[in-house]
């Protein structure tokens, strides 16, 4: 039976994930936690998620939530993710990331922390935005910079980053298909008379709106012809089920940083 502690388990993500956690043969709850402001604070974490009492209790502590926790995982706010890490260096146990708008400190945090402990980081914890990401990079790299690459994205009215990590995720693939730098190729969004697209120019937008779970689309638009990859999510267990799974795989691994083509064994 693998322990398992979830962090930020009061947001949509959290309770999915205590609801999932719940119904498994293989996996228990034993610690969970929240901001201390937050109204579900002290309460049993089955009953915030709608499957019945199960007797953890919603901490503001993380340390004490991953006290007796084989893994973590983590669907905070990136401003928590340094303490978070700092925890789960602390009682030397897994974790599991799916914290997204993680900027450059926060990657840095992450590294050093792998180098003691067992980490999966990934933007998409889906099987098939997984897969999405090797299917555009393929595609990227057979049409040249002659197809423009535009990447949309919708997410729910709730989100807060954009664009989402998994755009930009999509976006690195492009970029490491192409054999270019993201950085210098992308544009997010645009207005006003901003006058001819830039040859090569890797293009993000984002729309929100409603109680989207997640849709992505990566468009190559040449002269005559236009591919349009999709990956349309209509649940939040999509992404739970595979952060469940990555948890699964990343208490038998070393120290290190992994992704989801790790925990699914498509490294190359």
């Amino acid at each position: 039976m693998t322990k398992v502690a979830i962090l930020g388990a009061s947001g949509r993500m959290g309770r999915t994930l205590i609801g999932l956690i719940a119904a498994a043969d293989d996996l228990e709850l034993v610690g969970a936690s929240t901001r201390a402001d937050s109204a579900a604070a002290g309460s049993d974490a089955g009953l915030i998620a709608g499957c019945g009492a199960l007797d953890v209790t919603l901490t503001a502590s993380v340390e004490d939530a991953l006290i007796d926790a084989d893994v973590g995982i983590d669907f905070t706010l990136p401003a928590a993710l340094s303490s978070n890490l700092a925890a789960a260096g602390a009682r030397g146990c897994p974790l599991v990331i799916g914290t997204t708008g993680v900027d450059a400190d926060g990657l840095r945090a992450i590294d050093a922390t792998a180098r003691t402990l067992p980490l999966v980081f990934a933007a998409n914890y889906s099987s098939g935005v997984t897969l999405l990401q090797r299917l555009v990079r393929t595609a990227a790299a057979a049409l040249d910079s002659d197809y423009d690459v535009e990447i949309l994205e919708s997410h729910h009215r709730g989100k807060r980053d954009a664009p989402s990590g998994t755009a930009r995720a999509l976006g690195q693939s492009v970029a490491a298909g192409r054999g270019v730098d993201l950085a210098s190729n992308a544009v997010y969004a645009r207005e006003g008379m901003t006058g001819e697209r830039p040859v090569g120019a890797i293009g993000f937008q984002a729309l929100r709106g409603g109680d989207i779970v997640g849709e992505h689309t990566v468009m190559l638009a040449g002269d005559g012809e236009r591919l349009e990859l999709t990956h349309r999510a209509s649940s939040r267990e999509t992404f739970a089920r595979g952060a469940l799974r990555a948890a699964r795989w990343v208490i038998a691994q070393p120290p290190g940083r992994f992704d989801m083509d790790d925990v699914l064994g498509l490294r190359a």
